[in-house]
């Protein structure tokens, strides 16, 4: 917890006082980002988003006033993750309070209520608090953007899993009233993908077999290493010498530990690789061409 400072009016005059809010106080995986998150939601004005419509739950401690929109996270790109990974990700938001806004927090998450620890899969918080600013023709409007700085290593071993995450918003206004919105906006944290290929023979007589194999493999961040990524479907893709284009010529379904083999009939010196298409928890990735001479 740290002492963040609220504005409230006295007299005609803005005056500062101290006032002890949870926020998130590093990129954290696990129980501290899940702690923060907790906090935040249970002592906040708290919208929960059910499947059609918004609920508003108002705690006894205020009613805040800040709404939040417009969340996009890694400007709607997905978040590639492997098993050393370090990326700083930003997030984008509009707070918008009559009574206007003294800051905001930010977090990424997984899980069905974001008031329990017991609930959250998965937490991810900001080293500082987003910067937001009003805009200079609506009173009120806020345009905020939050980092987070992810260190795979440490930020996501036993914190959640690959696929959907929330954004949660929580932030306080000058009264020192406490909002909360737990999906403002959802971005994709994927585990990175490796492909390998391996062509032969080495010069090969035109009319005669290729075999082409190969493996994929995908990012295990509990174990820090990569994995074979078995029953995916894989393209074989081949690009003639002086050419710049790669035509796909079959699918591959990768077998026992992401082990990839098929063959082709050699037509004409070129390059073949492997390209694996993103899914739902795993990013794309493309080996690099293997040269094989046809006489």
């Amino acid at each position: 917890m740290r002492i963040r400072v609220a504005a409230t009016v006295l007299s005609g005059a803005v005056v500062l006082s101290a006032l002890a809010v949870p926020v998130a106080a590093q990129a954290a995986a696990g129980p501290s980002a899940k702690a923060q998150l907790s906090s935040f939601s249970a002592s906040s004005a708290h919208t929960t988003h059910a499947a059609n419509s918004a609920q508003t739950v108002r705690p006894k401690d205020g009613i805040g006033t800040i709404t939040f929109s417009k969340g996009v996270v890694n400007g709607g790109k997905d978040i590639v993750l492997g098993t050393t990974t370090k990326k700083s990700v930003t997030a984008t938001y509009t707070a918008t309070s009559s009574s206007g806004v003294a800051l905001t927090e930010a977090f990424l998450w997984q899980g069905t209520d974001p008031s329990s620890v017991d609930t959250i899969t998965g937490a991810l918080g900001t080293d500082d608090d987003p910067v937001c600013t009003e805009s200079t023709t609506q009173t009120g409007v806020y345009s905020c953007t939050a980092v987070f700085n992810i260190d795979t290593a440490t930020d996501m071993v036993d914190n959640g899993v690959a696929g959907t995450w929330k954004l949660a918003l929580g932030g306080y206004d000058l009264s020192a009233s406490a909002s909360f919105d737990d999906n403002v906006g959802t971005g994709k944290i994927k585990k990175a993908s490796k492909l390998t290929v391996n062509a032969t023979p080495e010069p090969v007589k035109k009319g005669k077999t290729i075999t082409v194999t190969g493996k994929l493999t995908r990012a295990n961040w509990n174990t820090g290493t990569y994995a074979g990524y078995a029953s995916q479907k894989v393209q074989l893709q081949y690009r003639k010498k002086g050419s710049t284009t790669y035509t796909t010529l079959k699918t591959v379904t990768a077998g026992t530990g992401g082990a990839l083999k098929t063959t082709v009939k050699a037509t004409a010196d070129g390059y073949y690789r492997f390209s694996f298409a993103t899914n739902a928890t795993t990013g794309a990735s493309t080996a690099t061409g293997d040269y094989v001479d046809v006489k």
